[in-house]
């Protein structure tokens, strides 16, 4: 099973896609709680170059009270991931795939949740 949901765009500007993604998010009810500029950080801290990417902490309110209702240190693996990178002619953006991070939590009810959240992530790829 396959533990991100991916999309590459070929030819395509990073902020360009970096601002269809928080678009395409928000337009299925995510926000964005943090943002790491990984390629930034480990410039900073190490000194090291790398392309471009960056890790979008995205969550949906409704989607993760109702998770952590059902499943209180749930929290502990939120919010969702997505991740913008450059790659060779373009950039890819990949979301994790709840379903495959939660099967570690043995709740079907859970499940069933993280199966909605990932139903939403892919609508919100595809959108890009």
């Amino acid at each position: 099973m396959s533990y991100t949901i991916n999309q590459t765009f070929k030819d395509a500007d990073f902020q360009d896609i970096d601002a269809r993604t928080r678009a395409a998010l928000a337009d299925n009810g995510f926000g964005v709680l943090t943002e790491i500029d990984v390629a930034a950080t480990m410039k900073k801290k190490l000194g090291a170059e790398m392309p471009p990417y960056v890790i979008l902490g995205a969550c949906n309110p409704q989607m993760a009270y109702q998770a952590i209702g059902i499943e209180p240190r749930v929290g502990a693996m939120l919010p969702c991931n997505v991740i913008l990178r450059a790659v060779d002619g373009g950039v890819e953006v990949s979301a994790v795939d709840p379903v495959a991070s939660m099967q570690a939590i043995d709740n079907p009810k859970l499940q069933a949740v993280a199966g909605e959240v990932r139903d939403l992530l892919a609508k919100a790829v595809a959108a890009i």
